[in-house]
């Protein structure tokens, strides 16, 4: 996560305000999983991805969700989620998910599936990047 907030010096914690997050995902094992009704693996190791929250209780209710073990699989992101041995979260008042997508993508992060967690989204290539 330092390296993160070296990258988004502007990130804030959690709050209920609306705005986009980051969320950092660590598997310690692979993961498979289904994506538009298609096999996937996912490697170990770090994973990122931006969401929004623009409802009630803004960004720290969906992070709290997402902290959750014991839920429902409503996102794509819930498989992670569940599956992961470490979550941290970076909020971003007023911010958008896609913004953090592309700074993502400019420092060097990669794309491990395509589309994932951005079905909603006509701009960015998934909403799940690698941290290399």
């Amino acid at each position: 996560m330092r390296a993160l907030t070296a990258l988004f010096p502007e990130a804030v914690a959690p709050g209920s305000i609306a705005g986009a997050y980051l969320l950092e995902i660590t598997l310690t094992e692979r993961l498979q999983g289904t994506l538009r009704g298609k096999p996937y693996t996912l490697a170990h190791g770090t994973n990122l991805y931006a969401g929004s929250a623009n409802g009630p209780g803004g960004i720290a209710a969906r992070v709290a969700r997402h902290l959750r073990k014991d839920k429902k699989l409503h996102w794509h992101v819930d498989a992670l989620t569940v599956a992961a041995s470490e979550i941290s979260a970076l909020a971003f008042p007023d911010g958008s998910e896609c913004a953090l997508v592309k700074r993502l993508l400019e420092e060097g992060c990669e794309v491990p599936l395509p589309g994932f967690g951005s079905s909603d989204c006509r701009t960015c290539p998934a909403h799940l990047l690698r941290l290399q």
